[in-house]
């Protein structure tokens, strides 16, 4: 059985848990504060979840999955997460993170940071672009017309293809943005973010998408 690991619970990661542990993943949880403020959270997603610190969680994690706020991205464990993938949920805000002059020029992307961070890991930037609620509520089988896509982007051909299926496990369809370098057509600001689009809808948003300095 796979087992997730995230490195941060909040929205996303609890709601991104939850669905894993409904479609039969096992789950590791953790935050910044340690595995005692995540009893009820563990309690609430079952026998196949437990919590650990991050770097436990990111030991046991066949797949990782990283849901904190920009500003802490240093913090993410880098040795348990070698040759591992990695998704990343990140958005930059500003009023949140602090400026960050390399975003500020665009002269990168947050999943670019966080993957010269995690040198041997496989960085796929993902989920970043629905809201948790929608996540939670608008996932459907495989098939269904008109279902929800999610978009994804990463170096690692092999990682994104293992990306995809669990997305599409958990109730979306998957566009392939391409490298890592493309993640800025979907982060926050840009058609395609948050508004919900089917796979060629979320395809032309992504065609669509302007830098901010273009705006």
């Amino acid at each position: 059985m796979t087992t997730i690991g995230f490195i941060g619970s909040g929205n996303i990661g609890s709601t991104l848990a939850k669905l894993a542990v409904d479609h039969g993943y096992d789950v590791v949880m953790s935050n910044s504060r340690g595995p005692e403020t995540l009893e009820s959270l563990v309690a609430e997603l079952g026998p196949h979840a437990r919590a650990e610190r991050a770097d436990e969680a990111a030991r046991l994690a066949d797949i990782a999955v990283v849901t904190i706020p920009l500003s802490a991205y240093r913090d993410v464990p880098v040795g348990t997460l070698a040759g591992k993938i990695v998704i990343d949920t990140n958005n930059y805000y500003p009023q949140r993170d602090g400026q960050m002059p390399e975003l500020d020029a665009e002269e990168t992307t947050t999943s670019e940071l966080l993957q010269e961070h995690l040198p041997e890991s496989h960085v796929v930037k993902a989920f970043n672009h629905i809201h948790f609620k929608d996540l939670a509520s608008q996932g459907e089988p495989e098939g269904t017309a008109g279902r929800r896509a999610l978009a994804i982007a990463g170096d690692d051909a092999a990682a994104k293809q293992q990306v995809a299926m669990l997305i599409n496990d958990l109730g979306f369809d998957v566009v392939d943005a391409g490298p890592l370098a493309e993640g800025w057509r979907y982060q926050r600001d840009t058609e395609a973010y948050v508004d919900r689009y089917d796979a060629d809808g979320l395809r032309t948003a992504l065609g669509n998408a302007k830098r901010y300095r273009d705006m």
